[in-house]
């Protein structure tokens, strides 16, 4: 006779209900951006042409369609071709076999990049190169404060790609805290955040940037988007080489408990991090800054339009579909 515990095995995992109060959109300029963006990652020479079709399945422009949605056509495309470009360096140098040595000793070209606003000659890289169009595009379409931000928080999401490698190439489950602190930078939120203020064209000063009403709203948010990735990309990751850097992992490990329990308490971190911007709202109404409020919206766009994209998108759908199957075979 199967066991309780082996029929609580079988289970397929579920991902939690991710309510959401804040509005979803999508742009008009979608399919156009979904286009070229996939023209541009096709001759950027980044992936080959196997891994280009499975980004054309995806469709990621949609997902900047949906949290991005105040954006023309132009912006909109210089958040997409940055959003694919994180997503290539994930699957290229993050969810690889690559040791941290070697993720280590290839920051260089990428850093230098972000540090010299006119390197000498062309990166050879192809990512180097990518990141380098990318670089001029923002600077054109902000001014140097908004340049910094932006080339502050891609060094720390580069710096903190060693920190992960190292974790999955010892086989290490790291503390709950650090797990965290350290989520906030492995996640990019930070450095699609710095673009918010470009693409609404209603610049925030830089005291309105460090403002502390601005920065916890930044923070919970970026917590937000990246717990939810964690649920929804939990499938995908424990197939591969990262399932050790997961905040389902993590949670089961440090509180003793099954997976989907795991997941259960993520959405309530989620759901109080949710609270927590709401609740902050009024007090930075009262600033009477439209960059800030524009900036909150921003904020707001990127978790429903994550949601919105992640829970439909081919990139996790079909390891949800293979664990299920696994499941019940």
């Amino acid at each position: 006779m199967e066991t309780t515990t082996a029929r609580r095995a079988s289970r397929p995992l579920s991902i939690p209900p991710l309510p959401c109060p804040f509005p979803s959109q999508v742009s008009p300029h979608a399919d156009q951006a979904d286009k070229e963006t996939l023209e541009w990652l096709a001759d950027s020479g980044m992936l080959d042409d196997e891994m280009v079709e499975r980004y054309r399945r995806a469709r990621y422009g949609w997902l900047c369609a949906r949290t991005y949605p105040y954006a023309d056509h132009d912006a909109l495309r210089l958040v997409t071709d940055w959003c694919v470009w994180l997503f290539a360096f994930d699957d290229v140098f993050c969810e690889s076999d690559r040791r941290a040595a070697e993720i280590a000793r290839a920051l260089p070209r990428f850093l230098a990049v972000l540090d010299e606003p006119e390197p000498a000659g062309r990166p050879g890289d192809a990512f180097a190169r990518a990141l380098l169009e990318i670089r001029g595009r923002i600077a054109a379409a902000g001014d140097a404060d908004q340049l910094e931000r932006w080339c502050a928080a891609t060094r720390d999401y580069l710096s903190a790609q060693v920190w992960e490698t190292a974790n999955r190439e010892d086989r290490v489950v790291p503390s709950l805290a650090d797990y965290v602190f350290m989520r906030r930078r492995t996640g990019a939120m930070l450095t699609v955040f710095a673009l918010i203020d470009i693409v609404s064209g209603r610049r925030l000063t830089p005291g309105e940037w460090r403002h502390p009403l601005v920065c916890a709203v930044t923070g919970h948010a970026n917590d937000v988007v990246v717990w939810d990735n964690d649920l929804i990309s939990y499938a995908k990751e424990n197939e591969g080489v990262n399932a050790r850097n997961n905040l389902v992992t993590v949670l089961a490990r440090h509180r003793r408990c099954s997976r989907q329990r795991a997941m259960e308490l993520i959405a309530g971190m989620r759901d109080r991090a949710i609270a927590d911007m709401v609740a902050a709202r009024p007090s930075l109404e009262a600033l009477g800054s439209e960059a800030v409020l524009a900036y909150l919206r921003g904020l707001e766009f990127w978790i429903s339009g994550s949601i919105d994209y992640s829970l439909t998108s081919s990139r996790y759908t079909g390891a949800w579909e293979r664990a299920a199957g696994l499941a019940s075979g």
